[in-house]
């Protein structure tokens, strides 16, 4: 028997279809099947709900049924227990997942076989350090690391170190560090370069920059980078779209490459940029 983790956006009524024809599909099999409340709640089936802190907990594979949020969230919580994630696009864009709704039992049953490639991608590991010396986090991301100003209407001054020596202070809106699988994120609206997924590398991507050097930085994936608020404006911290500390004068967020890396189940029939080629609707002349 293996255990298969679902995770879907409850409020999407085809996530919740397709969830429906998975678990019914699973158990006439034999297999395990793991739900977190919100989507036992949603789908009527208080029997399969497990704790957030035991989903992961002896799972084969997780299955994120919804859009690139989702399985962001699935990844918080897997990520770790080093289980595979398979995606089922039931959003939009959605580039971490690779099966679309109608592919999402056949798409499953080859994981289970162990017929699908795994894709193994960086993440990044985030903390804070205050300005007394005291330290707070870590937190694991798989996109990206976001300190952004608090207040409307100005810019937040935010001092960079790479590898403990000062590279600049920008007055910016904000300032990401992402990973190649962020480059196609919030890094991506910001003018940062699009990076193949597999690559290693971080990204430092400056938000409506009010200065003259407003170039992403494209970095060794061994480099420590430290930003410091500097000033008495405050700035937001954010990892993967969640909302985790506000950062005062003199606080420093740091951000490296973690040790941990995400492991996503990929069809193996699609390179990186006909994926981007297809998402965009680029053509042929």
């Amino acid at each position: 028997m293996t255990s298969v983790a679902l995770t879907l956006h409850p409020e999407r009524p085809e996530a919740s279809s397709v969830a429906q024809q998975l678990i019914e599909w699973l158990l006439t099999r034999d297999h395990e099947v793991r739900l977190l409340a919100d989507g036992a709640e949603a789908l009527g089936r208080p029997d399969l709900a497990v704790p957030d802190d035991n989903l992961a907990a002896g799972a084969d594979l997780a299955v994120s049924l919804g859009g690139d949020g989702t399985m962001l969230r699935t990844f918080d919580l897997v990520a770790r227990s080093g289980v595979p994630v398979l995606g089922v696009n039931i959003g939009q864009l959605g580039y971490l997942t690779e099966f679309e709704a109608a592919d999402a039992v056949p798409a499953v049953e080859k994981a289970l076989s162990g017929d699908l490639p795994v894709e193994e991608r960086m993440m990044i590991t985030t903390g804070i350090e205050r300005r007394d010396g005291h330290l707070e986090g870590s937190w694991l991301g798989l996109n990206e690391a976001v300190l952004e100003k608090k207040a409307q209407g100005h810019t937040v001054r935010l001092a960079v170190h790479l590898d403990g020596v000062t590279f600049a202070t920008y007055a910016a809106d904000g300032l990401i560090v992402s990973t190649p699988t962020g480059s196609t994120a919030y890094s991506m609206s910001a003018r940062g370069a699009i990076v193949d997924p597999t690559h290693h590398a971080l990204q430092l991507t400056p938000v409506a920059p009010h200065m003259l050097f407003d170039r992403s930085l494209l970095l060794r994936p061994d480099t420590v980078v430290r930003i410091t608020v500097v000033g008495d404006r405050a700035a937001n911290l954010s990892i993967d779209g969640r909302n985790l500390a506000a950062l005062g004068e003199g606080d420093t967020l740091i951000a490296a490459t973690s040790d941990t890396v995400a492991r996503v189940v990929t069809s193996g029939t699609r390179s990186f940029h006909e994926v981007l080629k297809s998402k965009f609707g680029l053509k042929d002349r």
